[in-house]
C-alpha cells in the first residue's frame, strides 16, 4: 500500500473556481485543485501555499481549514496498481496576486478560473468535488462523507 498526505487549495472568487488541468505521463488529461504532497516536515498550512504557486503562479493566503479527507483507492483503481490511501487537508484560499501560467516542469499544463456550474462536465479528479464539498458545507467536524466516484471523475 502507499500513502500521500496532501494539502489542497479551495480558490472561489464570485461564481468560479481555480482549477489546475494535470497531464500525467500517458497524456490524460484531468482537472483538478491546486495542491499536492505534504514535504516531510513541511506544515500542510505551507505546503498548499507552496503548492499554488508552483502550480499556478499565484500567491496565496489561507483563509481557513476547510476539513480533510481519507479515501482508499483500491489497487485496480488506483493509478501505479497498488492499493493507495491519500489524506488531504483542504483550505479555503484566497489568491492575492501573481498570473496564471502552467507550471514550469511540472505536470500542469495550465490554471484557469473556471464558472462551478461548468465543473460538473469536466474531466476531473474527485479532489474537486471534495473541496468544493467542503466549501458549500463547512461540516462542523471538518470531515466530508465518502464522494462517490463515477462518470467523468477519476481519483
Amino acid at each position: 500500500m502507499s500513502f500521500r498526505l496532501a494539502a489542497y487549495g479551495v480558490c472561489m472568487e464570485d461564481a468560479r473556481v481555480l482549477l489546475a488541468r494535470h497531464v500525467s505521463a500517458e497524456g490524460v488529461s484531468t482537472w483538478t485543485l491546486p495542491g499536492g504532497r505534504v514535504e516531510h516536515g513541511e506544515d500542510p498550512y505551507d505546503a498548499v501555499i507552496r503548492e499554488i504557486a508552483e502550480e499556478t503562479g499565484c500567491d496565496a493566503v489561507v483563509e481557513r481549514l476547510l476539513g480533510v479527507d481519507s479515501r482508499l483507492i483500491p489497487a485496480a483503481e488506483a493509478r501505479a496498481g497498488v492499493e493507495h490511501q491519500n489524506v488531504g487537508i483542504f483550505y479555503r484560499v484566497r489568491i492575492t496576486g501573481g498570473r496564471l501560467r502552467p507550471e514550469p516542469d511540472g505536470e500542469i499544463a495550465e490554471s484557469v478560473w473556471t464558472p462551478r456550474a461548468d465543473v460538473t462536465g469536466l474531466r476531473r479528479s474527485s479532489l474537486v468535488d471534495v473541496g468544493l464539498a467542503l466549501a458549500q458545507t463547512a461540516p462542523p467536524t471538518g470531515h466530508v462523507a465518502p464522494v462517490p466516484v463515477a462518470g467523468r471523475i477519476r481519483h
